[in-house]
């Protein structure tokens, strides 16, 4: 067998079931109002890695707090990346991933930035199999329901030395969520930072890292107290061009047919839900420019009426309205979206797309269970 066979071949997991599982109540009053992030499923999955012995032992266990020694890499240096993604159930009560294998080959780029393993996509890909074939049950089936999943990698070597850890840990764990609206779509108000940067060139931008986020939560914060929902990051050269917000992707759409988006060009993280929207935008015949956009453009667009809609992405949120962008002196107050707005037809069409309802022209859905 090549060294390339053997790291893909499938693993063998040992499979440990907690004894002290949700009862068929318990779970079902959770997944009746799960919020996100809230309450996670029975089990967990993780693998571990070391210089010598490269991937091993694979295993499903029961959901539970981590050991983790004070002096483990992660806790010190930060090296630690994740990634986000969900399952769904269809109408005949199968569950399926959407796009999965592009989180599998993000979670590797993010890798070789933090100087981390490379866990195959083929580990990947069966380490959400093995979980949602053991919490199957926790796929809630309610309307844009979904069970989110959270793989994450970290450095679990014990010592203190700025230098790659070599023995680290991936871990899988599930959690349900609910709608993300549950009265409809609403728009969002955004905060532009204009104090703070999210990343600058050569930075970790483009990477799926805890650091990233940690680094919003203060302007986060001063997005709060204008009564604002999320931020918005500049450039950290010029301070003109639009980046993405804490944890979306942004898009402009013009009355002439044209879809605008800040290019992802080291600073911006790749969103599998903001490739998804390209990509359906010129199914439509649609033209999508990735380029810089300053924030003067979408300035003068709005106000010009050349700019009709503007637009977040993300996982968690599919799609979102964008109906102002506040500054510490300015306000620019998008145009409305209405119920026959392009926002909405696209989100329309990826929800669904990943529950079934809309035809998958692109092979995007893997069948996992049922």
């Amino acid at each position: 067998m090549t060294t390339t066979e053997a790291a893909t071949a499938p693993l063998q997991f040992l499979r440990q079931r907690n004894l002290q599982a949700k009862s068929d109540a318990e779970r079902e009053a959770i997944l009746a109002d799960p919020g996100f992030g809230q309450h996670f499923t029975d089990h967990m999955v993780d693998l571990c890695w070391s210089e010598k012995g490269g991937w091993h032992r694979p295993r499903v266990r029961p959901y539970g707090p981590l050991s983790i020694d004070p002096a483990a890499a992660v806790l010190h240096y930060a090296q630690e990346i994740f990634e986000g993604l969900k399952a769904y159930r269809h109408a005949d009560g199968s569950v399926w991933t959407f796009r999965a294998e592009q989180n599998a080959l993000r979670l590797q780029r993010s890798a070789r930035r933090l100087a981390l393993p490379e866990l195959p996509v083929a580990h990947f890909l069966q380490s959400i199999e093995e979980i949602l074939t053991i919490d199957e049950a926790w796929v809630p089936g309610a309307p844009e329901t979904s069970l989110y999943l959270r793989p994450f990698m970290w450095a679990k070597e014990a010592f203190l030395g700025v230098r790659p850890a070599r023995k680290v840990e991936y871990t899988l764990i599930a959690s349900p969520a609910g709608a993300y609206f549950t009265g409809g779509v609403e728009p969002v108000s955004i905060w532009l930072s204009s104090s703070y940067s999210r990343a600058g060139e050569g930075g970790m931008g483009a990477a799926k890292t805890g650091g990233n986020y940690a680094a919003s939560l203060l302007p986060q914060q001063e997005a709060y107290a204008n009564g604002c929902s999320q931020v918005l990051f500049l450039d950290a050269l010029e301070h003109r061009y639009v980046e993405e917000l804490g944890g979306m992707n942004v898009f402009l759409v013009y009355g002439d047919g044209r879809l605008v988006t800040p290019a992802t060009s080291g600073t911006i993280l790749e969103g599998i839900t903001r490739d998804s929207i390209i990509q359906l935008a010129k199914d439509r015949g649609l033209a999508v420019e990735e380029r810089q956009v300053s924030l003067d453009e979408w300035r003068e667009g709005v106000e010009s009426g050349a700019i009709t809609e503007v637009f977040a992405c993300g996982t968690a949120a599919v799609v979102t309205p964008i109906a102002e962008l506040k500054g510490a002196d300015f306000s620019i107050v998008n145009p409305a979206v209405g119920s026959d707005s392009l926002t909405l037809s696209l989100r329309e069409e990826l929800t669904g797309i990943q529950y079934g309802r809309v035809e998958d022209r692109h092979g995007w859905m893997t069948k996992v269970t049922g």
